[in-house]
């Protein structure tokens, strides 16, 4: 089966429109203004998106600002909800609130303790919190033990 694909003819269209079939186009031609400006800068109207003052060597374009919210601290948060962490938040005159995160919002925490009340904590009061598990351990060395002396050893001295 041959089908035939049935199309206006555009020429017609054209005609009934008003607008020449070919050659004139219809419309007056723009000038199309020129990139660089009589002072030797760039133009902004041909590329707003390019830098007006001069950038040195590199590229005329601004580099992009990094954005303001990278949302790394809710993401740390939420994962330490989520999986109900221990932490040791330490305020900013050194004391130290250990418990569980339940929810945070932008300026404080909720933490719930074990055998002591839950505590809402300003985020402007603390110094840093880290995990419990992550807590430095306090080695004592050797000579720190208190050694008393046995009441029934006594002291000879060897002369040689």
């Amino acid at each position: 089966m041959n089908r035939k694909l049935i199309r206006p003819n555009l020429s017609e269209l054209k005609g009934k429109l008003g607008i020449p079939a070919k050659g004139g186009g219809g419309e007056p031609m723009t000038q199309v203004p020129s990139s660089i400006t009589a002072g030797g800068e760039p133009n902004p109207a041909v590329n707003p998106g390019a830098a007006t003052a001069p950038q040195g060597l590199g590229s005329p374009r601004r580099k992009i600002a990094p954005p303001e919210q990278t949302n790394a601290e809710s993401f740390y948060y939420l994962k330490q909800m989520q999986s109900k962490t221990p932490m040791v938040i330490v305020l900013q005159d050194d004391e130290k609130v250990r418990g569980v995160i339940e929810w945070y919002d932008k300026h404080c925490l909720k933490i719930n303790r074990v055998k002591e009340p839950n505590v809402l904590v300003p985020k402007h009061n603390i110094k840093y919190i880290y995990k419990q598990d992550e807590e430095p351990r306090i080695r004592r060395s050797r000579g720190a033990k208190k050694e008393e002396p046995l009441t029934n050893e006594i002291e000879i001295p060897v002369f040689d």
